[in-house]
């Protein structure tokens, strides 16, 4: 069995991993605990129950954090005309159409957040081998799919975070920095929570959020009790 490092053994010191805490109590356990030389992101996990297998129980969403992610996002837009005139004014990284599909059929794919205008679709679709695994393949569930494509690169650039629940029905996603204030990261976990518990889907019978618990890059996992985040409901 390996060592625990002196570092690590320090960080989980005061965790008590059978324990669920208060969200603010939580929030400033962590940030406490990030010691690492970078900043470090604050990352939240959620344990759902549902089985993303059945259609009807599958959890997809989009939220806007109110104070951003603290990380930098490239954006690639699939559009042509004046839509890709207006994805290049509100800042994507990238902007392309047929020239782009190939680039990315080549493998390079160099961004973060992808976006596609309507008509761009047919386009797009042949490029599910390459986006779908990544998690990039646009959608329009997520604001993705879209022809307001100046709003949607404003959004991903301004703080989006795109989720889904995962095999054992996990979502994971990252809503912030460490070096974000206490209120700053509340405020973030509490909007993204938010916006899990109202994609909750039809199929999702008993309890729906099982566990909760965020950690920083390098930190320990600290276990919240979901009846201290505001509008969350099992």
């Amino acid at each position: 069995m390996t060592q625990m490092g002196k570092r690590t053994k320090k960080a989980r010191e005061g965790v008590d991993t059978r324990k669920q805490y208060a969200l603010g109590e939580a929030v400033k356990m962590v940030k406490a605990r990030a010691t690492a030389k970078f900043d470090e992101t604050v990352e939240v996990a959620i344990n759902l129950g549902v089985d993303p297998k059945h259609a009807d129980q599958a959890v997809r969403g989009v939220v806007n954090l109110p104070n951003g992610t603290g990380r930098s996002v490239r954006v690639a837009v699939f559009a042509k005309g004046a839509n890709a005139d207006r994805a290049k004014a509100a800042g994507a990284d990238i902007v392309g159409a047929e020239d782009l599909a190939e680039v990315v059929l080549s493998g390079k794919v160099d961004f973060d957040r992808c976006i596609a205008t309507p008509d761009m679709m047919p386009l797009v679709g042949r490029l599910g081998k390459v986006l779908g695994p990544r998690g990039l393949m646009p959608n329009p569930r997520v604001g993705t799919v879209t022809a307001d494509v100046e709003g949607a690169v404003k959004g991903a650039k301004g703080g989006s975070v795109e989720f889904r629940a995962e095999k054992a029905g996990i979502i994971h996603a990252g809503v912030g920095k460490a070096s974000f204030t206490e209120a700053a990261l509340v405020e973030n976990i509490k909007a993204f929570v938010d916006s899990v518990v109202k994609a909750r889907p039809t199929g999702a019978k008993g309890t729906y959020l099982k566990k909760i618990a965020i950690s920083s890059t390098m930190g320990p996992g600290v276990k919240i009790d979901a009846a201290s985040i505001s509008g969350a409901q099992g």
